[in-house]
Parts: structure tokens; C-alpha cells; sequence
């Protein structure tokens, strides 16, 4: 049976430039005799497929390139070299208000981001996304500045569960929130895989993974190590602290 490929990943690689030496102004870069930037590779020759209707998880430690990767392939930041190709709208739900203004209401985020993906002024979609994050009328008035930490994960979440896309690319997203909201995210990705939605899921929870993905890759030092069942990607993790355990 022939799938169809949704998002192509082909050598890519991403690098920062990183300033050990602690230059800060001209000066201390006129003065210094050798060049101050020392280049930090993030992921180094990453390639693989995702079918459509598929649930790809990305596990890997901490510093791994885990999130840069996904970044890479929202579109958020550029890689050095490779190719990234995608066959289909992206909606990501990344880091812990990613996107968000901070200075802006609830109620002036969520139309801004709706504006942004062409659904300014829906009145259904708007309800639906104050349902789901369950906050008050009050609160949705506040500048997000002054949210707490699972106000704004409701918020940035319900905004972004609204979007009606193909790849739905999801960072951490049960490691905030109480246990009911934790649950309607659960509820709400099944209802995407139900639809027929391709999913790129992050989680250091192994039990999170094995529930949700079918496929998913071991990222390392950011090298792209194993690529493998969910349930044998989340072994193979577990793997990687035995040596800390003992």
C-alpha cells in the first residue's frame, strides 16, 4: 500500500553562533585578537518521513534538539543547509505561550492569531476556543502579562486546537495544566487522529508517547539516533538514563 508523505525532513542541519569569550560592546571586539563566535551545532544531518494520518513522536533528553527541530519545521527559524518540505497547512503548539502578546488582552490574542490564519471574526470558532480554555470573561480582558503559568497554556492551546490544519505539531503540551484540562487536550488529539490529521508530538512522558504516536525518532546530541515503532523508540529512551540510575 502506497502513503502518502505529508512532511519530508532531509539533512538538515541548524547552528548558533554562541559568545564564550563575554564580548559586549566594539571594543572588546576590536581588542580581541581572535574571532570571539564559536559556533554551536543544534542538529547535525536530521532526515526522515512522516505519512499522512500518522502520529510521529520525538523523544530524546533534555538539549537534545528536540524543540529546535520543531521550530525548524513550523518555520520559525531557517536550518544552515537541507530541506524541509511540507504537503499541507502546519499549526503549532509549541513552548508555553509561543505567539502570544503579552501586552495584549485574551480576547486580542485570540483574534490577532485567528486574523493570521484566516478566520478573523468567526464567532463559532471564537466560542469554541473560550470553551475549551474554560477562563472567565474577566480574565480574557487582563493583558496575558498577567496570567498564571495554566492560564496562558489554556489560552495558547485553545487557540491553536482551533486551527483547522494538516499537521498539528505539539510541544509539551500535558506537561502543564491540572488533570481536566490535561484530559481535553488528550480527548481533543484523538479527535484529530479520528479525523485523519497528522500529528508531531513531543514528550519526555514515555507512557504519553506510547498512547498517542505510532512511529516516532530517538533524538541524541542532536543526532537523530533510532527510528522505530513508538513503543521501541520509548525503550530505547528509557535506555538512556540506566547509566544515571545505577
Amino acid at each position: 500500500m502506497n502513503r502518502e508523505t505529508i512532511l519530508e525532513i532531509e539533512n538538515i542541519r541548524v547552528a548558533y553562533r554562541s559568545n564564550p569569550s563575554g564580548i559586549f560592546s566594539m571594543k572588546d571586539l576590536v581588542t580581541q585578537r581572535k574571532n570571539p563566535f564559536k559556533k554551536k551545532i543544534i542538529l547535525e544531518d536530521i532526515s526522515f518521513k512522516i505519512y499522512k494520518g500518522s502520529s510521529m513522536g520525538i523523544a530524546g533528553r533534555n538539549g537534545s534538539g528536540k524543540s529546535t527541530l520543531l521550530r525548524a519545521i513550523a518555520g520559525i527559524i531557517q536550518p544552515q543547509s537541507g530541506h524541509i518540505r511540507v504537503h499541507g497547512k502546519i499549526a503549532p503548539i509549541l513552548a508555553l505561550g509561543a505567539g502570544l502578546e503579552p501586552e495584549m488582552s485574551g480576547y486580542e490574542n485570540i483574534q490577532l492569531l485567528l486574523a493570521l490564519n484566516h478566520q478573523a471574526g468567526r464567532k463559532e470558532v471564537i466560542s469554541s476556543i473560550i470553551q475549551f480554555a474554560e477562563l472567565e470573561d474577566a480574565t480574557l480582558r487582563q493583558p496575558v502579562k498577567c496570567y498564571s503559568t495554566g492560564m496562558t497554556a489554556r489560552l495558547a492551546f485553545s487557540i491553536s486546537f482551533a486551527n483547522d490544519a494538516d499537521i498539528y505539531i505539539i510541544d509539551e503540551i500535558l506537561a502543564v495544566g491540572d488533570l481536566g484540562f490535561q484530559s481535553k487536550c488528550i480527548q481533543r488529539i484523538k479527535s484529530l487522529q479520528n479525523a485523519g490529521k497528522t500529528l508531531l508530538f513531543v514528550s519526555h512522558a514515555p507512557e504519553e508517547m506510547r498512547t498517542i504516536c505510532d512511529q516516532a525518532i530517538l533524538l541524541d546530541n542532536g543526532k537523530l539516533v533510532a527510528e522505530d515503532t513508538a513503543d521501541a523508540i520509548v525503550q530505547l529512551y528509557k535506555n538512556l538514563f540506566v547509566d544515571h540510575v545505577e
